[in-house]
C-alpha cells in the first residue's frame, strides 16, 4: 500500500506533467509548494459541471 503523502506527490507531479497546475516554491522559503491552476485547467469547466449535475440527479442512488 502507497503511503498518502507520496500519492499526493505523484498525483501533484502528473498534474503538473499534464499541464494541469503548475507548482511554485513557498513565498516564505519552506520546503513546502504552492500549486495553482494552470488556464488550460478551465478547459474541464463543462465537463466537472456535467459530472456534478450527474451527481446531484443520482444522489439517492449512490
Amino acid at each position: 500500500m502507497n503511503h498518502p503523502s507520496r500519492t499526493l506527490t505523484r498525483e501533484l507531479r502528473e498534474l503538473e506533467m499534464n499541464k494541469i497546475i503548475i507548482r511554485k516554491p513557498h513565498a516564505e522559503g519552506f520546503a513546502a509548494m504552492e500549486y495553482e491552476v494552470q488556464e488550460y485547467c478551465h478547459s474541464f469547466e463543462p465537463v466537472i459541471s456535467a459530472m456534478i449535475e450527474w451527481g446531484k440527479q443520482h444522489r439517492k442512488v449512490i
